[in-house]
């Protein structure tokens, strides 16, 4: 099995990214205990980059169908309609990246 890199962005609207950013922010307590109990999970990141009015969730995850488990994660997919509502968009499809090469950074494991 190759471990499998899980993208999704959602695009907001310049003058709605501080209130999306705090929506998000206020997901992670309904969201962390479901994923942290999922099959097959590494890490799981949600970052922000007020610059392009985007917000993300990547993570890694063993093997495509663990990364897959996301698809019908009925909190996950629920989360999505206020940030709909809002005016936010979510580039489909979402992202399952297999690995070409990966780096380090020298001496250490």
């Amino acid at each position: 099995m190759q471990p499998v890199v899980r993208v999704s962005i959602l695009r907001c609207p310049p003058d709605k990214f501080a209130e999306m950013r705090q929506m998000m922010n206020d997901l992670e307590a309904v969201l962390r205990p479901g994923i942290e109990a999922m099959r097959g999970l590494v890490a799981f990141y949600v970052g922000e980059d007020e610059s392009t009015s985007s917000l993300s969730n990547v993570s890694l995850w063993t093997d495509l169908d663990a990364a897959k488990q996301l698809d019908t994660f009925r909190p996950m997919l629920d989360s999505a309609k206020p940030f709909l509502d809002k005016g936010g968009t979510f580039e489909r499809p979402i992202m399952n990246y297999l690995p070409m090469w990966e780096l380090k950074p020298v001496g250490k494991v």
